[in-house]
């Protein structure tokens, strides 16, 4: 289908009175034609907790510009990633589907990309709903972290990168933000296995010094040979650790504009600005044409770096200074100064740059996070750097627990969605797929399994339920639980078939790990199932029994044949986390400059693009 050119502004100053009289009789679809075709702004915090929210619950943190948000639009508060972690999060998120089906899910080990440098990633031919609406002439960009990969055979290759699945702009990180980023934290790539390999490094120099000493003092036989093969090995060992861990920041923190590396390593004081300078441009200069914006904010995931005015501004330390800033990110009032500004504030936030340039009305909003709060994050001197999951149990990594993927939900559309609506629907991350395509005109791919429903019905008022009567929690390649919405009943089921075995107090550690496994010793299998009650027990205390629920057998038995009928739909695909895609190659690393000598600076200012 040939792209279509932007509305024309007479047409699209007809769009709010338009669409305020199709919500009022509900006699169309949010199906837009070629005039009337919405902005797309999506917006995605990072390991951001749903209790870290005004909207959600929390009276301590103070992010009024998202609750407002939330008063001005629809606030889902069953919303659910399909992972609780980022890489698969993500993937599901971009293409509508669970991770497994894009090889996006690992089966043991790694469960997360783990550099820039690796070769696994979200497949070419795996479609973003950023494909379907370029190809209805919608500009497309992404600002922010993608973590989906990078290239494949070559350096220059880019097969997993965002301008090969449907963005036609990108700037931000490839990878993700990790405490290596920043010089005075503590590593977090690899952090045990970086351990090992340095003892072995000692060791080996210990074993060269000895066998050194032993031939020049003559009490070991040891050839000249040996000796400098072995001063090889070490000299070759130290070197692939050093080039590998040892320089992590400027392998994995760096900035890139569409192909090309800009800022390597990146200065994290100045990526918040630098960031945000490119949101306002990117509005600014695709104002006149139907754009989708995905803005991926690097807030509120380690090492939360954290801009000097809101530093110790909050009640929770660092990880609450770092949730306000984000707050403050999004700001939208033009008329409201910043309150702790000590001087100019620094461009237009988000939403302001939107209302600034006349698009509010003409704008769908979403605001969310990619999975829960991160409760292993912790450290002795500064305590908990973890978001808060409110009253559900678990976090980020531990499968199906409601704490690791109950996340934000909120959507606003001023005259086509209804404001100050509460939706307590099961819904999912995955539904934003069918739901922008719909949207921007497009149409969903025949070809392969789609596992997200269309949120327009739902977020209208047309539709009383969600389309979903069950949704599938995985681990990994794992099915750790499932859900079912008895809408007979009212009732919303949860089996647990697998847990994690975490401390509930505390920080809700792993044993110690940084996050919890999904498989092996570190997980509890249930046989029977543990079954909850999410509509009168949402906190997941309470697991209940034959003895104590009549219809225990006959919900395991009905989600059980929920389950058989999904897992008929798997089919095998080659995954993208196993070693061989995990492991760093220095012929594929980004670099700007000459390999390994990278190393360039961000002038500052965004680019035209």
């Amino acid at each position: 289908m040939a792209p279509r050119g932007p509305a024309s502004p007479a047409a699209r100053d007809r769009w709010p009175v338009l669409a305020a009289l199709c919500s009022l009789l509900r006699i169309c679809e949010l199906k837009a034609s070629d005039d009337l075709r919405p902005n797309i702004l999506l917006i995605m915090a990072d390991d951001l907790g749903i209790g870290d929210l005004g909207c959600y619950g929390n009276s301590t943190l103070r992010t009024p510009n998202i609750d407002r948000l939330a008063e001005e639009g629809v606030r889902l508060t069953q919303h659910l990633a399909a992972a609780p972690l980022c890489t698969p999060s993500r993937a599901a998120f971009l293409t509508g589907r669970h991770a497994f089906r894009s090889g996006m899910e690992a089966s043991d080990g790694y469960r997360a990309l783990q550099w820039n440098g690796g070769s696994g990633g979200l497949p070419e031919n795996e479609t973003t709903f950023a494909r379907i609406l370029q190809q209805q002439g919608y500009a497309t960009g992404l600002i922010g972290k993608w973590h989906q990969g990078v290239s494949c055979q070559s350096r220059g290759d880019h097969c997993h990168h965002p301008l090969r699945h449907g963005f036609d702009y990108f700037y931000g990180m490839p990878f993700t933000l990790v405490n290596d980023c920043h010089p005075g934290r503590p590593p977090e790539v690899d952090a045990g296995l970086r351990a090992r390999l340095w003892r072995h490094t000692q060791w080996l120099a210990v074993g060269l010094l000895t066998l050194a000493a032993g031939k020049a003092w003559g009490l070991l036989a040891v050839s000249r040979g040996a000796v400098l093969g072995a001063a090889g090995l070490l000299v070759l060992f130290f070197g692939c650790w050093y080039a590998s861990f040892g320089y992590v920041r400027h392998w994995n923190c760096l900035l890139m504009r569409n192909h090309d590396v800009v800022e390597q390593p990146m200065v994290l004081e100045r990526t918040t600005r630098l960031l945000l300078k490119e949101v306002v441009s990117y509005v600014e200069r695709n104002k006149h044409r139907p754009f989708l914006l995905f803005v991926s904010l690097l807030h509120a995931h380690l090492p939360l770096v954290t801009t000097e005015e809101f530093l110790g501004k909050s009640r929770h330390g660092l990880y609450g200074d770092n949730v306000e800033e984000m707050d403050w990110f999004v700001e939208q009032d033009a008329n409201r100064p910043h309150r702790r500004s000590t001087h100019q504030p620094i461009g237009s936030r988000i939403l302001r740059a939107v209302e600034e340039n006349g698009l509010r009305n003409r704008t769908f909003t979403y605001f969310t996070s990619d999975h829960g709060g991160h409760l292993e994050a912790r450290d002795e001197e500064m305590g908990q750097l973890g978001g808060w999951n409110g009253i559900y149990r678990g976090g980020k990594g531990m499968g199906g627990w409601e704490g690791g993927i109950r996340v934000p939900g909120i959507f606003r559309w001023p005259g086509v969605v209804p404001a100050g609506r509460k939706i307590h629907e099961p819904t999912s991350l995955m539904d934003v797929f069918p739901t922008v395509v719909q949207l921007g005109g497009g149409e969903m791919p025949q070809d392969r399994v789609i596992d997200g429903r269309s949120l327009v019905p739902l977020l209208q008022g047309a539709a009383e339920h969600s389309a979903h009567e069950f949704l599938f929690h995985y681990c990994g390649k794992y099915l750790h639980a499932a859900r079912w919405h008895d809408r007979d009943s009212g009732r919303l089921w949860k089996v647990h078939y697998v847990t994690p075995r975490f401390h509930p107090q505390g920080a809700g550690a792993c044993h110690g790990q940084g996050v919890c496994p999904c498989s092996g010793d570190g997980v509890t299998q249930h046989s029977p199932p543990l079954l909850f009650d999410l509509s009168r027990d949402p906190s997941e205390a309470r697991p209940l029994g034959p003895d104590s629920e009549p219809l225990f057998h006959a919900v395991v038995a009905r989600v059980g044949e929920a389950v058989a009928e999904h897992r008929a739909t798997r089919t095998p695909v080659p995954s993208q986390l196993t070693l061989s895609h995990i492991v760093w190659k220095p012929w594929l690393q980004p670099c700007c400059g000459t390999f390994p000598f990278c190393s360039c600076s961000e002038d500052g200012g965004p680019s035209e693009g």
